[in-house]
């Protein structure tokens, strides 16, 4: 063998090795980031979260702050996880589709479980359960939820309390946030108002006297968290660490201090039960 050859045997030999050097750093880096990111999610180790800014007590901005039950508890949820969370203000017309399509790892708005909505995502455990509300202006003479036919009642678009007006075949009025279901009962362009029990207790009593909370009955399903189709990782970790908090008292804890007097229905348990 030449000297020339020899020498392009050994450039060629090494251009190999470094090749499969490279190719086995490749892989481990690629092992290293699904390591470093077991959720999949937009940022690891952040929990980037859709949520509302208006709707107290469950979830709410409050001194440039986002907290609420809802919030407060996804957050010692995330703890557990060792995860951060972002919490980034949305409408809820649009926080499930945003889920699904990964704009936000969680959506987090006191989000009831139905089959309609299985479609678009998946849920967690449920961590609560909740209360159709009515509200009205107050001197009105509407006092029960049979009362409403033929009336306009405002609903948030999206939400449980439209699915419910519009299969009681009313005449809703979809505003796209809870602030607008209140203006349009001060402004006399709606008559009632179906809220989140909790959510228009509060407002009412926020109001001035202007509105008052009439009936409230039971809604058939609980609520969860809502993460993107498929995310299997992410939905078991978060059922995990509900577990965790529902057994350490936290849950219990945020329970007092958001609803304190709510009486639990006979038969909810939050989480797996298994907590």
């Amino acid at each position: 063998m030449t000297l020339r050859t020899r020498v392009l045997a050994t450039l060629s030999a090494a251009a190999v090795a470094l090749a499969l050097t490279a190719c086995s750093g490749g892989a481990g880096a690629s092992d290293s980031a699904k390591n470093d990111n077991p959720y999949g999610l937009a940022q690891p180790g952040v929990l980037r979260t859709g949520t509302l800014t208006d709707a107290p007590p469950n979830v709410y901005l409050k001194d440039g702050k986002f907290t609420g039950f809802d919030n407060d508890l996804l957050t010692a949820v995330a703890k557990k996880l060792d995860l951060k969370v972002e919490f980034v203000g949305t409408e809820f017309s649009a926080l499930l589709a945003q889920v699904k399509t990964k704009k936000f790892d969680v959506g987090s708005s006191s989000i009831t479980i139905t089959d309609a909505r299985k479609k678009t995502v998946d849920f967690t455990n449920k961590y609560d359960f909740g209360y159709l509300g009515l509200e009205v202006p107050a001197g009105s003479s509407i006092t029960s939820f049979d009362q409403l036919k033929g009336k306009r009642v405002a609903v948030v678009q999206g939400t449980v309390q439209d699915d419910y007006a519009t299969h009681e075949g009313l005449d809703p009025v979809r505003v796209p946030d809870y602030n607008g279901a209140l203006n349009q009962l001060k402004t006399g362009t709606a008559e009632a108002w179906i809220s989140p029990a909790e959510i228009g207790e509060k407002t009412a009593s926020e109001s001035g006297g202007k509105v008052v909370s009439v009936a409230k009955k039971l809604s058939e399903n609980g609520m969860a968290y809502a993460v993107a189709p498929g995310n299997d990782k992410l939905r078991e970790a978060l059922n995990k660490g509900l577990d965790e908090v529902i057994a350490d008292g936290t849950w219990k804890k945020l329970v007092d201090q958001y609803y304190p007097g709510r009486e639990i229905p006979d038969g909810f348990v939050p989480g797996s039960g298994k907590g």
